[in-house]
């Protein structure tokens, strides 16, 4: 968790950088910026305030992390604060020679060293790269004489972070710490600035860990297990809601246990731990035997992990539990399947 209550804004670099397709260029500013008390705090609030998750992340390079350009300038600048303006110019062209797909906006980019920011509890500082490309118009009313006048500007809306990261000063072996945050770019069209720029790999934590062990348990029940054995929609809807149901209800999340208790039959834990082998080997992760459960990466995933079955596209069946009371069958007169729902009460 990041607290940044006590944090304070001790240096700040505003460059401006285009798309390079577009031969727009990059405007560099001559020097760091010293702004008043007041905009300190505004600026503290429209950088950090977006960083509310706990999903984390690494730097890294897959020949040599200090061909990482954004750990190499990042790690200068922690070992010689003198060398922040020049290596915030280092990042402006970085980042332009990335700017190349035909969405990236022209935009401000900042560059921010933060001191006194808790991560998990441990005072760190950190290195913070923002970018800002959507403008607002704001109006400005303002009396005049013995009446008042209506105007207009452009500018940045402080409660809305197109992009930015935070690289926190720890774990520099790794390739550090690292939030990102892209709220233009949440598709795989145009992710430039996590892939290109940062080039990030997600931080292998509870989150990481948890995270990955339910996209392995709702791949294998909705994609693996009807290949393999007779189960139909609301079998599968068990499953899931009992597989969901062990991560709620557990602080520490262990395999054997998870799999004896969810899936039970033997041939069916069998296939499972085939397709976790194979898993794990496309996506290159390892998911371990044990480990503590994070609370937020299950409800991430729980938006994802709903019970759904869609009939046509004129129903949609909730299974929340009692596979029992969930019958199907076949209307042979209409030629068509049907699904009997038995309870108590209607609310």
């Amino acid at each position: 968790m990041i607290i940044s209550d006590e944090a304070t804004l001790n240096r700040l670099v505003i460059h401006k950088t285009g798309n390079k397709s577009r031969e727009e260029g990059v405007k560099f500013s001559k020097s760091t910026i010293q702004v008043s008390e007041a905009i300190k705090d505004l600026l503290l609030r429209y950088f950090l305030a977006p960083f509310k998750n706990n999903e984390y992340f690494n730097l890294y390079h897959d020949a040599d992390l200090d061909l990482n350009e954004v750990y190499h300038f990042a790690s200068a600048m922690f070992d010689d604060t003198g060398s922040f303006y020049l290596n915030s110019v280092n990042l402006a062209n970085h980042l332009y020679e990335q700017s190349v797909h035909p969405k990236v906006k022209a935009g401000e980019f900042y560059v921010v060293h933060f001191a006194g920011l808790l991560l998990d509890g441990e005072e760190v500082d950190a290195i913070g790269l923002f970018k800002s490309e959507s403008k607002e118009t704001f109006l400005k009313v303002y009396p005049d004489a013995d009446n008042f006048k209506v105007d207009h500007e452009d500018g940045i809306n402080i409660n809305k972070l197109d992009k930015g990261c935070l690289i926190f000063n720890t774990e520099r072996e790794n390739g550090y710490v690292v939030a990102s945050i892209d709220n233009l770019n949440k598709g795989n069209d145009a992710q430039y600035w996590t892939d290109n720029f940062l080039k990030l790999r997600q931080r292998n934590d509870e989150f990481f860990q948890t995270n990955q062990a339910l996209s392995l348990c709702k791949q294998f029940v909705t994609e693996k297990l009807p290949e393999v054995f007779d189960i139909d929609k609301p079998g599968q809807a068990e499953l899931l809601n009992k597989s969901m149901k062990f991560f709620k209800e557990n602080d520490n999340f262990v395999m054997e246990e998870f799999v004896s208790e969810v899936f039970q039959q033997p041939e069916v834990v069998e296939t499972f731990n085939d397709y976790r082998r194979d898993f794990e080997a496309e996506r290159e992760v390892k998911i371990q035997d044990d480990f503590d459960i994070s609370g937020q990466a299950v409800r991430k995933q729980s938006k994802f992990y709903k019970s759904v079955i869609k009939l046509d596209k004129n129903f949609h069946i909730y299974v929340h539990g009692n596979r029992e009371n969930i019958e199907k069958g076949f209307d042979d007169a209409r030629g068509m399947n049907f699904y009997q729902l038995f309870f108590r009460e209607e609310e």
